[in-house]
Parts: C-alpha cells; sequence; structure tokens
C-alpha cells in the first residue's frame, strides 16, 4: 500500500479564519444544515442493495474454487480446501509435464489431485495440453496430441474417480493454437472431440476456453462445432481483464447460442482476475456478485503464481490465509439460497447474499467502495424468522497483501437494527481493497464503546484535544500532550446503526468538520449538536488495539496535518491511505 503522507505535506497548514469570523461562517452553515438528518446515509451511488424475499439460485459457491489451487493429494491441508467449499479446480492433465510460471517441476495432476477435492466436495477439470511442458504450448504432431488425449482419457477411465468435472480440450487457443502445423482451431477442435467420444461417451467436454470473450470469434466456433456435431457440453472462457463487462458478455453468449438454435449449456469461466487483483481481500467480490448474478455453474480464481495456494487466497504453496482467503471463507459458509442483489453500477461497490435454508440469518459480503457506503436490505417483513427489529454483526477482512499472512476478519460492530418499511440501511465506511460481511439475525449480543476516552494517535503519541483547551462552537481540534484535563476527555455517545456521535467532556460540544466538509484536508472542530451528518462517526477497529475514526458524511479518516508529531498540530479528515496518523487509541477515563 503507497504511503501517501507527502500529500498533507505538500498542502501545508490550513489557516484558519479568526474565531468571530469562523463562527460567523458556522452559524451560516449550520442553519442550512440544522434539517439534514442525523443518520448519515449515503446516495444511491454506494448502496448496495439486497432483496431478502428474492431467492437468486440455491448456493454452490460458484466462484471459490481456482485454477492450479492444489498442488498435490496433501497440499494445501484439507481444513484450508475444505472451509471454501470449493465449486470445481481446473487442474494440470493426468500425466502433465506442465511447468508454468518457472515453477520447479509439474505439480496438480487432475488425477493426483482429485481425491482431495472430493474430500472438499469439488470437481475437477482436467486441462489436456498441459501435458506438454512450455507456455505457450509448443506443437509436436497430430499424432502425437492424439496419442496423449489417448493417454489422458485412459487415465481417468481407470482412475475410478467420479468428480472429473470435463476434459477440456484446449487453453486460451486464440493465441496459442499453432494454426501454421496443426491447421485452424475449430477443425482441430472437432477432430480432438470425436477423439475423445471414441474412448469416453459420457464425461463432459469443455471449451473453447479463450483467453477473453469475443464475439465474432466465438459465433464462428460455434457454427462450426455446431456442423460437425461437437459443441461443448459446457461453454468456457477467462475473464482476465476485470470485472465491470463480464453480464454483458454472458447475455451477449446466450444471445448468440440461441440465434443458432443451440440448447443451453452451463457456463464455465475457467480463469478470472487480474494479476493486482490477487489476494487482495476486496477486488474479487465483484466478480463472483456478477458470476452468481448471471448463472454461471462455476469459475476459477486465475493463476498468476505458485501452485497450491486456492487461487493466491494463501501467501504460497501450501501456506497461511491471507485478506482474501476470510473473504472467500465468508463465501464458503454460505448455505441455502443466494439472494438478490442490484449494485448501483458495473463498477464501485457490489457484493452477493444468501438466506440460510432455516430463513433466519442473511450474510452479505460487500466491496469495492471507498468512504461513506452502505448495505441496503430490503425484503426483511417477508420472512417469518424477522420481527422489527434485527441484529446485524458488521465485520471486514482487511487487505494484507498477497503474500503476508491475516489472522482473521475484524468486528467493526455488533449492534440491533430498526426494521422500517421491511428494510434496513447498514453504513460502512469502506476501503476499496478491503472486504465486508455482515450477519444479520433476529436477534443477537450488542456491542458498544459508549463512554469516556482520552483519544491517542499512534503515531505522534499526542492526544486528542480543543485549541488552547478551548470549549467555544468552532474551536479548532488538534493534537496536544497528554494531560488530565477534560478538555482530552471525549465521551462516544452510541447513534444508532454502528455509528458514534463524540462528544468533548469541558464543552459538551460534538466533533465535526469545518462546514461539513467532505474534501481531503477539511479540519476538524468542535460544534453544536445541531443534527448535521458531519457529527457521524465510524470506529473501525485495526490490528493491536488501534482504531480508524471515519467520518461518516465524508468517509475520510481522522488524521493529523502532514502527519506532524508536535503539540497543537490540526487534526483534520484524509481518505484512508495506510499513514500511521490514521490510528488512534481509546483509554477510559
Amino acid at each position: 500500500m503507497s504511503h501517501l503522507s507527502s500529500r498533507h505535506r505538500h498542502r501545508g497548514p490550513l489557516g484558519r479564519a479568526s474565531a468571530a469570523t469562523l463562527a460567523t461562517a458556522l452559524a451560516t452553515t449550520a442553519l442550512v444544515l440544522s434539517g439534514t438528518s442525523a443518520q448519515a446515509a449515503p446516495t444511491s451511488s454506494t448502496t448496495l442493495v439486497v432483496n431478502a424475499a428474492q431467492n437468486l439460485r440455491p448456493v454452490t459457491h460458484v466462484g471459490t474454487g481456482s485454477l492450479y489451487g492444489l498442488a498435490d493429494n496433501a497440499t494445501p491441508s484439507d481444513s484450508l480446501v475444505s472451509a471454501l467449499k470449493p465449486n470445481t479446480f481446473v487442474q494440470m492433465a493426468p500425466g502433465g509435464s506442465q511447468k508454468p510460471n518457472n515453477e520447479p517441476s509439474p505439480a496438480g495432476d487432475s488425477l493426483v489431485v482429485a481425491p482431495k477435492a472430493a474430500r472438499a466436495g469439488a470437481k475437477v477439470v482436467a486441462r489436456m495440453p498441459d501435458w506438454y511442458p512450455n507456455f505457450p504450448y509448443q506443437w509436436v504432431s497430430w499424432s502425437n496430441w492424439l496419442s496423449a488425449v489417448d493417454q489422458q482419457v485412459a487415465s481417468v477411465q481407470a482412475s475410478g474417480a467420479t468428480n472429473i468435472s470435463a476434459y477440456e480440450i484446449w487453453n486460451e487457443p486464440d493465441w496459442t493454437w499453432d494454426t501454421t502445423h496443426a491447421g485452424p482451431f475449430n477443425d482441430g477442435w472437432a477432430r480432438t472431440f470425436n477423439q475423445i467420444r471414441t474412448h469416453d461417451t459420457t464425461t463432459p467436454i469443455q471449451g473453447p476456453s479463450y483467453e477473453h470473450w469475443d464475439q465474432a470469434r466465438m459465433s464462428q466456433f460455434l457454427t462450426d462445432a455446431k456442423a460437425s456435431g461437437t459443441v461443448p457440453n459446457v461453454i468456457a472462457w477467462h475473464e482476465l481483464h476485470g470485472s465491470s463487462d463480464i453480464a454483458a458478455h454472458i447475455s451477449d453468449y446466450r444471445a448468440l447460442e440461441s440465434s443458432l438454435g443451440i440448447s443451453p449449456r452451463p457456463i464455465s469461466i475457467e480463469e478470472y482476475g487480474k494479476p493486482t487483483e490477487m489476494g487482495n481481500s476486496g477486488a474479487l467480490i465483484g466478480y463472483a456478485a456478477k458470476f452468481e448474478r448471471a448463472g454461471v455453474r462455476d469459475a476459477e480464481l486465475a493463476f498468476w503464481n505458485h501452485y497450491g495456494t486456492l487461487g493466491d487466497t494463501l501467501t504460497d504453496t501450501g501456506g497461511s490465509p491471507n485478506g482474501s482467503y476470510w473473504t472467500y471463507k465468508w463465501y464458503g459458509d454460505m448455505s441455502g439460497n443466494m439472494l438478490t442483489t442490484t449494485p448501483p453500477a458495473q463498477t464501485g461497490i457490489d457484493g452477493l447474499a444468501s438466506l440460510n435454508s432455516a430463513g433466519n440469518q442473511i450474510s452479505v459480503i460487500a466491496a469495492g467502495c471507498t468512504g461513506s457506503c452502505a448495505v441496503k436490505v430490503n425484503g426483511l417483513s417477508s420472512l417469518s424468522a424477522f420481527g422489527s427489529t434485527v441484529h446485524v454483526k458488521l465485520e471486514y477482512s482487511p487487505d494484507t497483501g498477497r503474500t503476508t499472512a491475516s489472522p482473521g476478519p475484524i468486528t467493526i460492530s455488533d449492534a440491533d437494527y430498526t426494521v422500517s418499511n421491511g428494510s434496513i440501511t447498514v453504513p460502512v465506511t469502506m476501503n476499496a481493497s478491503d472486504g465486508y460481511h455482515l450477519v444479520i439475525t433476529p436477534t443477537g449480543t450488542n456491542t458498544s464503546l459508549a463512554g469516556r476516552y482520552q483519544i491517542t494517535n499512534k503515531n505522534s503519541g499526542l492526544a486528542l484535544d480543543t485549541l488552547n483547551a478551548g470549549t467555544a462552537p468552532g474551536t479548532s481540534v488538534v493534537q496536544a500532550t497528554s494531560t488530565t484535563g477534560t478538555d482530552q476527555n471525549w465521551t462516544l455517545v452510541p447513534a444508532g446503526s454502528g455509528l458514534y456521535k463524540i462528544a468533548n467532556q469541558k464543552s459538551g460540544l460534538l466533533l465535526g468538520i469545518t462546514n461539513a466538509g467532505t474534501a481531503d484536508g477539511n479540519t476538524a472542530l468542535i460544534w453544536g449538536d445541531n443534527g448535521t451528518a458531519d457529527h457521524l462517526w465510524q470506529l473501525i477497529p485495526a490490528r493491536d488495539g488501534y482504531y480508524k475514526i471515519a467520518n461518516y458524511n465524508s468517509g475520510r479518516l481522522l488524521g493529523v496535518n502532514g502527519m506532524s508529531t508536535a503539540p497543537g498540530a490540526q487534526v483534520l479528515q484524509w481518505a484512508d491511505n495506510g499513514t500511521a496518523d490514521h490510528l488512534w487509541t481509546l483509554t477510559a477515563r
């Protein structure tokens, strides 16, 4: 994560008007904002909507598998694999010699790992061209290839494995098929398809496994395959360039299928995710959500690094969970039926949700938003287990990076919500690289940070205070050397929905932001409780006892100008860029 503290310094100290001028300006602002609801709400463009009354499909954990996610029958451990409830793994050809990404030796033979996959309830696709050692593949001859196909099919049939999902005839033929020496791919597909069927008439065959969606290429492929009687049992391609167009690609495929008179086929997205997204706690949730909504049968996390990492949710081969592992474990924990989710756009906040078979637990996974965001759950009044009040546990999995282990999710809040017109809205201050999880139940145990604290900055070791211990509305909030004065005492007052107001004991005024501003660098001050949204804060626990203090009006974090360690430095708000001045400790007073 990049360190952007220089932005604080480049802005320089923010000038402050005289007390009289500032008070006048703020009084004017207070009049404008006095009608603002105390319940801050993000715009519709940052709200994910879940319909608890509308089942989407049974839970099958569509997107929890991976390409080369298993290294052998022991790696990763069964406990790590099973917790994700993987749907399908795409693995090396039986007897294959592929050594991708400069791996020292072949691994992940589909028949070797099939028992491990079966123990986790997962299926395995045999990627046939990975019989060859190099990638891109180096074509030898047709006799060599058909002999390899025969050997693989014979091995599958002799193995007794019952969870071989399909044969994948070729991988990314749009750029790895040697047309010069092997002839046109579509002809080669038909020849290989028929070769498999001479020995195995039942195991599904999937393809064409293009590197990306290509309407024209897919149209010609299906036209030729229909003419030769070799239409795949499962249609497959890869989504490696972002999630924004997935819904359009699947819609285009279905239209193409219909126009050609081909009966609907299951869709497998054999690889998904960009290299920069792998191991990221929040980046891949949008893919899974779109696969669920579009009715994809299975989708596998891409292989960009090493074998046996469950799609880079582990730090390395057989390694420890990173932040993304816990995101996928939430997915694996889902049961019952998936629910309809509606994101505001193709990019930004997105998520998936489920309702368990007992009808008394809704699980929502969301990500992709920055700042003040929300999850709105409708249709609660249609569920007999839920009444006029529900309980919501909100937690998150901080992004640790692909190769750094994560000890697990952190709970942000445990709180009751009043159901209004069958709905609740859960405010969530998000970092786009983190994953978020809501568990909604009829009842639960509330936890609260309500109380009086001294609030100390991790970076400076100085305490949150008012300038010169002032008590007038509009007084700047600064950091200062620790004292026992009441000007350094701040009371967290629950404001509902897991949010708090933060009141200064000496003045009785609330912590807020100048003019309720929402920009980086807007300064902190104290003001009377006039109902403005900048008086609402969400405390987000970090590791080691620290908290991020997020202004729910702006979605920005409380920090110190220029990351200063000097007494008297201005406290302000800034985007979550990972700097130490955004971390605070709460000491009961």
